[in-house]
């Protein structure tokens, strides 16, 4: 694994988020090591690039002969912007390995740029600037694709605390059947196939079958109607 010890620098926001996160703190540590380190005559290299931002796959018959990327610098808050200053890397395959995108849900507010759902503290806020009653979001429809586990762990915990001091001073809508097997028999009313806790030990048997055959710990099963299938919904 090989750094450019030149890619490796840090603005007071990048300095910020690493006092304040330590998985942030623990990955750039890593890449420090990374980049100092004596990698000798290895048989197999793996080169990151920091800083560079790729604008154009480069093509010539129908093949791919290069990449063209654009030198960024830090911004100061953590972020990066163009300089302007583009490279040729001469390749000859370009693997996308980067990119999501959520999906839009009806009746839902929606940010057509970042692909997530508006909100404040986790509560989805609508164009009026007001909450939508008793509507909440975290992960990647709350943020986009970003960050690690922690940040997803710390995302959820805020949405969470928002719901409980919603129920707490009374702006949650109270339920009219609130006992637990209500929502059974409510999504059998609509006709809405869903998966129980003994379904999700099936469906994880599944993927692990899956995965035997080819000496993997699973084959993830990712298309909803598989899974429902799968658990015996």
């Amino acid at each position: 694994m090989i750094v450019d010890p030149e890619d490796i620098d840090y603005d007071d926001g990048s300095i910020a988020t690493r006092r304040g996160n330590k998985q942030a703190d623990m990955v750039a540590k890593t890449l420090e090591n990374w980049a100092i380190r004596d990698v000798g005559d290895r048989p197999h290299k793996l080169f990151l690039h920091f800083f560079e931002s790729p604008v154009e796959i480069l093509g010539e018959d129908g093949r791919v002969v290069g990449l063209r990327t654009e030198r960024t610098a830090l911004d100061g808050t953590g972020n990066v912007k163009g300089t302007g200053t583009f490279k040729d890397w001469d390749v000859t395959a370009v693997y996308r390995a980067v990119g999501y995108l959520s999906d839009q849900l009806p009746k839902l507010p929606w940010d057509m740029d970042s692909g997530t759902v508006p909100d404040e503290g986790g509560r989805v806020i609508q164009e009026s600037g007001e909450h939508l009653q008793s509507t909440y979001v975290t992960g990647w429809i709350r943020r986009g694709p970003v960050g690690l586990i922690g940040h997803t762990k710390g995302d959820a915990n805020e949405t969470v605390a928002s719901l409980l001091d919603d129920f707490a001073n009374g702006r949650l809508h109270t339920p009219s059947a609130p006992a637990p097997e209500a929502v059974d028999a409510f999504l059998a009313e609509r006709n809405i196939r869903f998966t129980t806790w003994d379904g999700w030990y099936r469906l994880d048997a599944a993927e692990k079958a899956l995965g035997e055959p080819q000496g993997r710990e699973r084959v993830k099963i990712v298309e909803r109607e598989d899974m429902l299938r799968e658990s015996g919904a």
